[in-house]
């Protein structure tokens, strides 16, 4: 796995990077590049913010982060080619946000973090749940059907996370006729449930809203609250 040594600049940390891309690779990066980029970023964003001395930023790092609002580690990662904009992204943001925005609404949100948890739960739309014949559950939030839904089912393998251990099982998730459906039961759980009462009315606050619904249980990962928030600021930082 790739380390980084703390005392590095950026510029050194990218060409420490650098290596791990396998040679002559196109649109997009392998498994492993994409593993240390994040690593790289994730370092970068959270191990050096609020440090000093500050970290010094390479010219390109140096003029992005003039641009504000914005963190300078994606964006720095845009500038030094390890990153690309991700049409798809965009596309499942654009797709969704009408729905996310009436949730929103409900939850007293901002929409982008309604997105971001989407994203998070299907992989930006590239892990959807599925029936047996292929079709689409548009259960884009992970919500499990538990005894007391009514509704169409479908039943995944997947991953839960329990006493340190992350094990495999079939587990039953709601199943909605399109995306609209998803959204307002998702907005209905959390809104109607008093285990995520902390994550209403956060606005925009990323991690609050992330931090709420883990302590919530939500989910078993225990990492669940920084991938959300991460995911949130990875949205902003495309914007």
């Amino acid at each position: 796995m790739f380390r980084v040594d703390a005392s590095l600049g950026a510029d050194a940390l990218w060409q420490r990077a650098a290596p791990v891309a396998p040679a002559g690779a196109q649109g997009g990066f392998s498994a492993l590049y994409r593993q240390t980029y994040h690593e790289v970023v994730e370092t970068i964003r959270d191990g050096f913010a609020g440090s000093s001395p500050a970290v010094a930023l390479s010219p390109e790092g140096a003029w992005l982060r003039r641009r504000g609002e914005i963190e300078p580690a994606e964006r720095l990662a845009l500038a030094s080619g390890l990153a690309e904009p991700d049409g798809a992204r965009a596309d499942f943001v654009e797709r969704l946000l009408p729905h996310a925005r009436e949730a929103a609404s409900r939850l007293g949100v901002a929409p982008e973090l309604v997105v971001a948890h989407a994203a998070l739960e299907s992989g930006w739309g590239r892990r959807p749940l599925t029936h047996a014949d292929g079709r689409d559950s548009h259960n884009l939030f992970g919500i499990k059907a538990g005894a007391g839904w009514k509704g169409e089912v479908v039943e995944v393998l997947t991953t839960e996370h329990e006493a340190g251990v992350d094990v495999k099982r079939r587990e039953r998730f709601r199943a909605y006729p399109d995306p609209a459906a998803a959204f307002a039961d998702y907005a209905q759980l959390l809104a109607g449930n008093p285990r995520y009462r902390e994550a209403l009315g956060v606005g925009g606050d990323a991690r609050a809203f992330a931090r709420a619904l883990a302590d919530g249980g939500y989910a078993t990962d225990p990492q669940y609250a920084l991938k959300l928030a991460r995911v949130a600021r990875t949205m902003r930082a495309a914007d």
